[in-house]
């Protein structure tokens, strides 16, 4: 009988080291381990990519050159900072000199009431929604810049684009949003797409902006994760436009063509694409 127990107990201890149950566990365990630090790796690669993209997209936008050595005379260059518990105010903005055209005053007005007027800026801070990939927690105090590029085309019309930086709470990086305005110098009055561009033609200058942007996304690198434009994006966004030479470039706020870690803020459209839509008055700086 002692023989026979002794048997059993050997064979149970080659079963217990021979159980597949057990090897099966500590293989799913290890496996398990494996694809989380394969994942952990990833996520790094991934981040530290959309960081260098965001990086290069940022540095496009604020080397751009623009004219404003050229307009020297003309440009007013103005600014104001404003330090609150919630936010901070940081702006830079142009006047026109009124003493080479006292009409001018136009410009300066308009740039005073939407740029300049503090209460307005401080509630609409206070009210805005965030972007989207800003996050909805409690507000700290957070960073609002604006600053703007200026260009001159023929010495009839200056184009501005501001660009506003805005560091919301919980955000892992700052977002941007823009403004242009196109100002004829001749009859100091400001420009609006209709005055550049055919009535009813939105639809058709739409789809010459996606055939562009659709270049970039299919070359991928930083343009992998943008989209086309919807209409009602383009129909919202289609005075914010600047004219450089013989482009016109458009602009767009993050996460309306692109996610705002990567890819870009506009797409220029050469004046030779754009000619089927032009208005032909000769009032159209476009036309010469």
């Amino acid at each position: 009988m002692r023989v026979f127990l002794s048997l059993v107990f050997i064979f149970t201890l080659i079963a217990c080291k021979n159980d597949p149950k057990k090897e099966e566990v500590v293989t799913d365990m290890e496996i398990n381990s494996e694809i989380i630090l394969d994942s952990l790796k990833v996520s790094n690669e991934n981040l530290e990519f959309q960081q260098k993209a965001l990086n290069l997209k940022r540095r496009e936008l604020l080397e751009k050159k623009d004219s404003k050595a050229e307009l020297e005379e003309l440009l007013i260059s103005k600014s104001f900072l404003k330090v609150d518990d919630l936010y901070t105010l940081n702006f830079k903005y142009p006047y026109l000199n009124e003493k080479i055209k006292p009409q001018f005053e136009n410009f300066n007005e308009y740039i005073n009431k939407h740029f300049v007027a503090i209460k307005s800026i401080e509630k609409q801070i206070l009210e805005e929604k965030r972007l989207c990939d800003s996050l909805g927690i409690p507000k700290q105090n957070e960073l609002r810049t604006v600053d703007y590029k200026i260009y001159n085309l023929n010495d009839r019309l200056i184009s501005v684009l501001f660009y506003k930086e805005n560091h919301y709470t919980g955000a892992a990086h700052a977002a941007y949003t823009f403004e242009c305005l196109n100002f004829d110098l001749e009859r100091a009055v400001f420009m609006k797409y209709e005055d550049f561009f055919n009535n009813g033609t939105e639809e058709e200058l739409r789809e010459i902006l996606n055939s562009l942007l659709k270049e970039k996304i299919n070359s991928g690198e930083i343009y992998y994760d943008c989209w086309a434009i919807s209409a009602d994006d383009f129909f919202g966004a289609k005075n914010n436009f600047v004219i450089n030479d013989d482009v016109v470039e458009f602009y767009f706020d993050d996460c309306v063509i692109c996610p705002s870690y990567t890819g870009t803020y506009s797409i220029k459209i050469p004046l030779e694409m754009l000619m089927p839509v032009l208005r032909k008055n000769k009032r159209n700086p476009l036309l010469g």
